[in-house]
């Protein structure tokens, strides 16, 4: 069987992966995309509340990393564990649908939101690091493509997440607070795709370079790995609810992701087997891992304040259609062009896309013609659709970013210089909207194009950061670690996205929110937010810092990698 595509150079195991991944991202920013309004406005939790709750769960969504990549390098390989995850996470999607259908049962719709985030929590953890180290499998080490395989997946991951948040958010986020359940359930079906495709084609496509099966299971010890798993699922559904069962303010959860940050890179350099390269590559890996904590903790304010300040801050009035019949032609060339890649694909019979297309285009008219299809009107833009401008950015982007690297070559910059450039270039989104902000009085709501722009800065940085760190990880993680490094990877972005959750808190409340009470203000370290303009500075002050640091240190990191770039 031959590995590799004429077209594209690339294995074929490397499309199933991003067409697999496409739909996992579909799902989880799908849901994310809507879940701290659903919490805000469904359930009518106060904005510091809401983000507490969301940094819980996105760090734990990155903490699980660590068992799953672990459980897979020692036990169930790769393919096992990222079904396991899969059929997790859909089945939490579910519990979400469900939780988001009892809102007027606010006490059995949080109990129920609890076991959704869980089975998400944990289903992320065996799901997220294997389908990533695959990636890297595919290719050997010292193989020129690996940079620009991981920009393709990474296109694949922002692909699924541009059509999640206008999916979900147009079911979910529609003014009546009880379609939230519709848009959870988009995500839950986007689960299932994912977990589908990726059992049906597993087999055929997913080999080495050298056409080996890679991912397979190492040990048999399913009891064991089960008995870990539930193990886990209580855990995790324990430390969600240990706040409210213990009437405390104790973060148990940032603790123990802290602990586990400083408690991994000891674990794994006790090892007496590493060799002295390995020791100083591993270094790296750690070392660049805290540096990604001051991006992701500013980036993934996406999900949070910025979406808070998208619902209550800008002005998002518009007047305008979508005519039905540009549906219908959208609609039309989509199928198109996804049955003309699954010919390809599948190694259907040549041509068979045209007849799919027609077909396809002929139910889509007798389906507008019935009225099925109807004209769809706005006269606000969801706050959740912001959260497509990133990942736009990203599909659109992301190969004219691959093509500078490429072009460089030799002399394009280290992986450490490229990651100081994506903290510089978070940093200067946020002085964009801080300039935006400032004098602006609180009751007057700015323009969305504010917002925009500081997105498309963030996303220029995102890539010059994530999928160089990806494929950083992969190339300088010796192969028996590869899972766990993975997932230690990936234990940066818990502690990065627990703390976006503690400084989202940070944003000062509306004057709506406290009418008739004395504002709450927050402080970090003796430090006031009474406005936003100051809540934007602490963004700017973290990541210029982080920036200049790494800028700093890059040539001895470089050297540490030991000819690795």
């Amino acid at each position: 069987m031959s590995t590799t595509t004429a077209n594209s150079g690339h294995p074929r195991g490397l499309y199933l992966l991003f067409f697999t991944e496409m739909w996992e991202r579909f799902s989880y920013y799908g849901m994310r995309a809507i879940f701290i309004l659903f919490l805000v406005k469904a359930l009518g939790l106060a904005n510091d509340e809401a983000s507490q709750i969301y940094g819980s769960y996105t760090g734990l969504v990155y903490l699980t990393p660590l068992l799953g990549g672990y459980l897979a390098d020692k036990y169930w390989g790769n393919r096992k564990s990222i079904f396991l995850g899969g059929i997790l996470m859909a089945i939490g999607q579910f519990l979400m649908f469900v939780s988001a259908s009892l809102i007027e049962q606010q006490t059995l719709s949080m109990t129920i939101m609890w076991g959704g985030l869980t089975a998400l929590i944990v289903g992320n953890g065996f799901f997220k690091p294997n389908i990533s180290t695959m990636v890297g499998q595919l290719y050997t080490k010292s193989d020129i493509r690996v940079d620009g395989a991981f920009t393709i997946f990474y296109m694949g991951i922002n692909l699924g997440a541009f059509f999640s948040p206008l999916v979900c958010g147009t079911l979910g986020d529609t003014g009546n607070i009880h379609d939230f359940k519709w848009g959870f359930l988009a995500a839950c079906i986007g689960m299932v795709i994912s977990v589908i495709s990726f059992e049906l084609l597993k087999k055929k496509h997913l080999h080495g370079p050298e056409g080996e099966v890679i991912g397979e299971k190492i040990k048999k010890d399913d009891a064991k790995v089960l008995g870990l798993v539930i193990g886990c699922i209580a855990l995790v559904f324990f430390l969600m609810n240990f706040k409210t069962m213990f009437k405390t303010d104790f973060d148990i959860i940032l603790w123990l992701i802290v602990l586990s940050f400083v408690g991994s890179p000891l674990a794994i350099m006790s090892d007496k087997s590493i060799t002295k390269v390995e020791r100083d590559r591993i270094i790296v890996i750690f070392i660049l891992a805290f540096f990604v904590i001051f991006f992701w903790s500013a980036f993934e304010q996406a999900g949070a304040s910025l979406t808070l300040f998208a619902e209550q801050n800008v002005n998002r009035d518009v007047a305008f259609g979508i005519n039905s019949w540009v549906i219908v032609v959208a609609l039309a060339a989509l199928i198109y062009y996804l049955s003309q890649f699954l010919e390809w694909f599948f190694e259907w019979k040549k041509g068979i896309h045209k007849t799919i297309g027609i077909v396809g285009l002929v139910a889509l008219v007798i389906m507008n013609l019935t009225g099925i299809i109807t004209s769809i009107h706005f006269d606000s833009i969801p706050a959740s659709w912001f959260q497509s401008v990133n990942p736009m950015v990203i599909v659109v982007f992301a190969p004219i970013i691959s093509w500078v690297w490429l072009k460089l070559g030799d002399k394009q910059p280290s992986s450490p210089t490229k990651m100081a450039m994506g903290l510089l270039l978070v940093c200067l989104g946020y002085v964009l909207i801080a300039v935006g902000v400032k004098g602006v009085d609180p009751t007057v709501k700015i323009s969305l194009m504010w917002l925009v722009g500081l997105y498309f800065i963030h996303t220029i940085g995102e890539l010059c950061l994530s999928p160089i760190g990806l494929a950083m990880v992969s190339k300088l993680s010796p192969l028996r670690f590869s899972s766990l490094l993975m997932g230690t990877w990936f234990l940066a972005n818990a502690l990065a996205n627990k703390l976006a959750g503690t400084l989202s808190a940070l944003i000062p409340p509306t004057t709506g929110e406290n009418a008739g009470t004395a504002i709450d203000y927050k402080s970090i370290f003796g430090f006031q937010i009474t406005n936003l303009y100051e809540f934007f500075v602490v963004f700017i002050v973290m990541a210029g810092a982080a920036s200049l640091i790494l800028f700093v240190m890059s040539r001895w990191l470089q050297k540490k990698m030991h000819g690795i770039n």
